[in-house]
């Protein structure tokens, strides 16, 4: 997975250094090892914004600390709008994009790491099965 998210490009290299891999006692078994490969969403909760895509609806800058969503002129020093809050909060708040909101295609980076499982697993059974010829 971390090979994945070299291809797709890095900015602050959080995403790369947040995929960790831990053994699952609740899966594996004897003969048979489970492990679950992700991403610790609070060193980079933006993960499943690159792997699925997303929808910009408002304008964005970068500054020296990264991106920042603009903030109207009238709402600087006030407290931005909840998670939850309306829409129309949101929009009151923030500046939106000139020409509408734009679709981020998402980069698969997880996605593209379980579909070479299958080919991983096949070639890691062709060195087995070579290196026990050379054992008989």
């Amino acid at each position: 997975m971390r090979a994945n998210v070299a291809r797709i490009g890095t900015v602050s290299g959080n995403l790369a250094q947040s995929i960790y891999q831990v053994y699952s006692n609740d899966q594996s078994e004897v003969g048979r090892s489970v492990y679950h490969i992700s991403w610790n969403a609070s060193k980079a909760p933006h993960g499943g914004l690159v792997e699925y895509g997303h929808w910009q609806r408002y304008l964005a800058r970068m500054t020296p600390d990264g991106w920042r969503t603009v903030v109207r002129a009238e709402m600087q020093g006030k407290p931005k709008p909840k998670r939850r809050a309306s829409q129309a909060e949101k929009d009151a708040y923030y500046v939106l994009r000139p020409g509408g909101p734009v679709y981020i295609p998402g980069k698969a980076f997880a996605r593209g790491a379980l579909d070479a499982a299958a080919v991983a697993t096949h070639a890691a059974r062709e060195v087995l099965l070579a290196a026990l010829e050379q054992v008989e």
